[in-house]
């Protein structure tokens, strides 16, 4: 796997947690216990930091990045989707940030929220726990009409997917 130290800045990986070989993880990125980062995943923590929390999962294809003041802090059991772009953001427990969204500078993804697939969370949104945020850009639903308890079987579905992936990946070329 591609983990790099930026400087005298190290990466610090749970021992529980699965980073899969074609991801990148570059300087000050931290990853909580059983947390999961998938393929042509790009996690730079050059300017800040970057906090993945527990049993979350970074998916196929997504950036993550920070600013030079504003880190990019992900809770736990998260789902972030293949192809999401994160910047500069807090993603709260429970959250799901659906497939090819992007979330901007200083905007906070409430405890139990969803981001629509392909939303556009501008900079300082603030998305309230358990709201959907839909569309470009991203407009707040209240009432959420996907329960909790799907977002929580994903991420559970990731922390057991890490788990046969650590034990049965194995490269054929």
């Amino acid at each position: 796997m591609a983990i790099y130290a930026l400087g005298d800045v190290e990466p610090t990986i749970d021992p529980t947690a699965y980073v899969h070989p074609d991801a990148v993880i570059i300087g000050d990125v931290r990853l909580g216990p059983g947390a999961s980062v998938w393929p042509c995943a790009v996690l730079r923590g050059d300017e800040s930091h970057i906090a993945i929390g527990a049993d979350t999962s970074v998916q196929d294809g997504s950036v993550l990045h920070c600013t030079d003041r504003l880190p990019t802090v992900v809770g736990d059991r998260c789902v972030i989707g293949h192809i999401v772009h994160l910047e500069g953001c807090e993603v709260r427990d429970g959250a799901l940030v659906g497939n090819g969204s992007v979330v901007l500078h200083e905007a906070v993804i409430g405890e139990g929220a969803l981001v629509g697939s392909n939303a556009v969370v501008t900079a300082k949104m603030v998305v309230p726990p358990g709201a959907m945020a839909l569309g470009i850009p991203a407009k707040i639903r209240e009432t959420a009409e996907v329960p909790g308890w799907i977002i929580e079987a994903t991420a559970q579905t990731y922390v057991h997917r890490a788990t046969r992936y650590r034990n049965e990946l194995r490269r054929l070329d």
